[in-house]
């Protein structure tokens, strides 16, 4: 018969209410209409993107490149068309550039479904990265206090006062041409700040909590009780802020682009696309329109996810609007 220690009956405890807590959870972030129906809506135009022009060795079902030039067709015109018949339309028809060509005959298309690829892969890296190093810092500094969490936040401070879009701008200029993942790589390293303070503040309040001093006094390690108890009580913070670096990450990604300190030829991005076409505005809108269009609306679709998380995560904050609410439309 296995006998049950302190530490034991502790993260068996922990694990039973986690595990309730996580459906209690899931359940609620399901229950949000707006947040399912924006997470659904962005991994639809990811799969779109992918499966349109190929990843990799992966081919696409369309039949141009982000790179090949073709012949110019009506002066590059988009040949995308949505009006139906009964109306005296063409009807829903694709055409051979449905979202127009380049300048110089590329389809624009495929550039723009290359540019959501490498954007929401700079969104990916950036939000992982950058989450994974503020959680530790974090961490770190809220646990042991003392002369560790004034080094780690002197160090934090430093990279907060200065914008992010001049360090990025300068990681940019040395190594924007290496590539999309080294790009995002370095540009996640600078990225951080914000998550690190808030999983402080979280670590501060929870040490201090009951469950941490059984565990202690368990003879559990710090390191053990840092990620084994602590972290999954805090997790809710630092999936929400994930959400909220990844909408972040894409909007310095396209000033970066949009500055010319992003990413460079020959690969594409929505910031490069709408800065190299932003002279043809006025003749030749929907070289612009196409990648503005998804750059909001990807930034968009996952703040209202990260919204959810967070009403998820926090009941009350839905509760509370609801009941000032009721007390308003009364008072009235």
């Amino acid at each position: 018969m296995t006998s049950l220690t302190p530490e034991t009956v502790v993260e068996t405890s922990q694990g039973v209410r986690g595990e309730r807590q996580g459906k209690l959870i899931l359940r609620r972030f399901v229950s949000n209409k707006l947040a399912m129906t924006c997470l659904v809506l962005y991994v639809l135009v990811v799969v779109f993107s992918v499966s349109a022009i190929g990843f990799g060795p992966i081919p696409g079902w369309w039949k141009h490149n982000y790179t090949s030039l073709n012949p110019q067709l009506n002066g590059g015109a988009a040949t995308l068309s949505v009006v139906p018949e009964w109306l005296g339309g063409p009807g829903v028809t694709l055409g051979e550039h449905p979202f127009g060509q380049s300048r110089i005959g590329v389809d624009y298309f495929a550039m723009t479904m290359r540019g959501i690829q490498n954007s929401v892969l700079v969104m990916l890296i950036i939000g992982g990265i950058g989450t994974l190093v503020g959680t530790v810092v974090g961490a770190i500094a809220g646990y042991y206090r003392g002369w560790v969490d004034s080094a780690l936040m002197r160090i934090t401070d430093i990279f907060l006062v200065i914008p992010a879009l001049v360090i990025g701008a300068v990681v940019g200029r040395t190594v924007g041409g290496l590539g999309v993942w080294v790009l995002a790589t370095l540009l996640a390293f600078v990225a951080w700040m914000s998550i690190a303070r808030l999983v402080r503040s979280e670590f501060l309040s929870l040490r201090e909590r009951e469950f941490v001093e059984a565990a202690r006094v368990a003879g559990a390690s710090d390191l053990r009780i840092i990620f084994k108890h602590i972290l999954p009580n805090a997790i809710g913070v630092v999936i929400v802020s994930a959400t909220l670096l990844a909408a972040t990450a894409i909007l310095l990604e396209t000033a970066l682009s949009f500055l010319g300190y992003g990413i460079r030829s020959p690969e594409v991005s929505l910031g490069r696309l709408i800065s190299d076409n932003q002279s043809a505005f006025a003749t030749r809108p929907w070289l612009y329109w196409w990648p503005a269009l998804f750059i909001v609306g990807l930034a968009l679709l996952v703040n209202f996810v990260g919204d959810g998380l967070r009403d998820a995560f926090d009941p009350r904050q839905k509760r509370f609007k609801r009941r000032k609410m009721r007390e308003h439309v009364e008072q009235s």
